[in-house]
């Protein structure tokens, strides 16, 4: 299965049963799945609950160790401040990501007060991240938009 596809299954795990909204993430490590996670913040009530803070628990406890530096980390959305953090954190060095934050801000899902803050530390150097782009990464977004019982955070 590919990882990224593996991300949105997990997007849509997460909105069909209401834990949050359509975020999922995967990590790899030597071509395996390590641990995949979507949003749980409104399951949890826990803010930071995000699909790649879930998904670096999950790893972390699964390998016992936080230095994930050989992972890799899938996500279906470009990751918030906080989970971008969270990556560097744990040293992941590989980033993949589908929706932009642009795409999350259009339904609803906006971080431009973080990200305005976060202009004004440096950029990181160290992390290699790539967009992946095609009509299958908008799909959790696009049932977002239309989910008649989904609750804004």
């Amino acid at each position: 299965m590919d990882y990224m596809q593996k991300a949105i299954k997990e997007a849509f795990r997460g909105m069909k049963v209401n834990h949050g909204g359509p975020f999922g993430a995967v990590i790899v490590r030597k071509g395996k799945i390590i641990s995949s996670a979507h949003n749980t913040v409104l399951k949890t009530n826990d803010p930071t609950a995000h699909a790649e803070i879930n998904a670096i628990r999950k790893a972390t406890k699964k390998l016992k160790r936080f230095d994930l530096s050989d992972c890799e980390i899938y996500s279906s959305c470009e990751p918030c401040p906080m989970c971008l953090a969270a990556i560097e954190w744990a040293r992941i060095k590989k980033l993949y990501y589908g929706c932009t934050r642009e795409d999350a801000n259009r339904i609803g899902f906006s971080d431009k007060i973080i990200y305005g803050e976060v202009k004004k530390f440096p950029k990181t150097k160290h992390l290699v991240v790539e967009r992946v782009c095609n009509d299958e990464i908008k799909a959790p977004f696009l049932k977002w938009v239309n989910k008649k019982d989904k609750k804004m955070y």
